[in-house]
């Protein structure tokens, strides 16, 4: 999850005042972005916390089957005990707790096992991930096979190939071969919808490249677990008209 790491944070760029030293800062190119560093040494844990965190973020990919073909079970399951809720509603009250949960965390200033040392101070990857996931499955037109002709891939395409992409980079791959990478795993998932969700077979060679290339902004307090989302959705809304679903 989220492989665009922040500025080594070891880089001291403290300034005495009145014998109290700030706390240290990435800093940010010209452009605004931050520069990629190596996952592994900044995961709390190390190696183990980054390849928890990878199992973490793989262990996603629950999220959007649960919800497009086991989501009314799951709510019929609670109006059984006299709790009326739609998958919508269920998803909402979902990110709420995230988004209190984590502002609990930023207050404290924790991270946990697996999580990158900068995100004491800010939004997590997680967070931001679930945040996108949800923003993904309420917004996304729901048509194709159980609805999941756009959402689904949407999300597969975060779950599997922002790691595809981590790794082919933190091995050592260029930027050439790591967006090849990425656009691989992402292409398998658009034609995978098509043969098996009605997913439109042209959104295939289109989406893939921008739901990689989504990686790529490198910014300060946005993750690429929602940037790899929420660009590929807006386009998925502004193309829907012109699908014929």
């Amino acid at each position: 999850m989220g492989d665009n790491a922040m500025n080594n944070p070891q880089v001291d760029l403290s300034v005495e005042v009145e014998g109290v030293t700030p706390p240290v800062r990435p800093s940010e190119g010209e452009s605004g972005q931050v520069e990629m560093t190596d996952p592994v040494k900044l995961s709390i844990g190390g190696l183990k916390g980054h390849l928890f965190r990878r199992f973490i973020h793989l262990s996603m990919v629950v999220l959007p089957f649960g919800y497009y073909l086991y989501g009314h079970d799951i709510t019929d399951w609670f109006s059984e005990f006299g709790l009326d809720i739609s998958r919508e509603q269920l998803v909402s009250v979902m990110i709420f707790i995230v988004i209190i949960g984590e502002a609990i965390r930023l207050k404290l200033g924790v991270t946990i096992f697996g999580q990158r040392e900068y995100e004491a101070h800010q939004v997590s990857a997680l967070a931001w991930g679930a945040i996108g996931i949800a923003l993904c499955v309420l917004i996304a037109p729901e048509v194709g096979e159980s609805g999941a002709a756009y959402g689904l891939p949407l999300i597969l395409c975060l779950v599997l190939g922002d790691p595809a992409i981590g790794e082919a980079r933190r091995m050592g791959a260029n930027p050439k071969t790591a967006f090849m990478v990425g656009t691989g795993a992402c292409l398998a998932v658009w034609l995978g919808s098509w043969y098996l969700l009605a997913t439109p077979l042209w959104l295939a060679p289109l989406m893939a490249p921008l739901c990689t290339a989504s990686e790529w902004p490198r910014l300060k307090y946005i993750d690429d677990n929602a940037t790899m989302l929420l660009i590929p959705l807006a386009a998925i809304i502004l193309l829907h008209p012109f699908t014929g679903l």
